[in-house]
């Protein structure tokens, strides 16, 4: 039920925002030199790596200088990306890992091999069900990039603070993972981004 609803749901979305999506792909591409997406493996179900895709916001081979962001006035972040992270929309391009099976619509993000090795074998436990687009992480820290721009130290400030407590609102998810419970944290992202 839950795969044929990301289906459903991420199809319809995507056919919804093509006429904006290749507004923003024409912004990105006239706005720096690369291409329109950004690939980035991350750690999805089973502990199985896959290519998340997000429109590119960043200059090619910014995450050479470190996997954080660190604030919106990051200097690696081109003009049209700083609107896209803003507001989310970089996000929308990871509805096709939806279609292909990598993620759902909500489930825990998916993080990068770096920072799931640092896991527990108590937290590997979200590693059982598909990573998705939103979750209730995402929208406790909605504002992820800003606290870790005015933190002296990013990396250490997401290891020890920000991640676990991430993985903490991960195990209130999967106590109850249905299609009912997803409706409800897409409908509060939705009410986040147009806030």
């Amino acid at each position: 039920m839950k795969r044929i609803f990301d289906l459903f749901v991420s199809i319809t979305i995507l056919l919804i925002f093509l006429p904006v999506g290749i507004v923003i792909s024409i912004l990105i591409v006239t706005g720096s030199r690369g291409g329109i997406f950004y690939r980035q493996q991350r750690v999805g179900k089973n502990g199985k790596n896959f290519w998340l895709l997000k429109f590119r916001t960043m200059k090619p081979n910014s995450d050479k200088l470190g996997q954080l962001t660190v604030g919106m006035r990051d200097p690696r972040i081109t003009k049209i990306g700083y609107f896209l992270r803003k507001t989310k929309m970089d996000e929308f391009p990871q509805f096709l890992n939806v279609i292909r099976g990598e993620m759902s619509i909500v489930g825990p993000r998916p993080e990068v091999q770096e920072y799931v090795d640092l896991y527990t074998d108590a937290q590997r436990r979200i590693l059982n069900i598909k990573p998705g687009i939103t979750d209730y992480a995402s929208l406790e820290f909605f504002e992820e990039n800003r606290i870790l721009g005015e933190s002296e130290n990013p990396r250490e400030t997401y290891i020890h603070e920000i991640m676990p407590a991430k993985l903490l609102l991960n195990e209130k998810y999967l106590a109850n993972p249905s299609v009912g419970h997803d409706i409800q944290i897409m409908w509060k992202t939705f009410l986040k981004m147009i806030s």
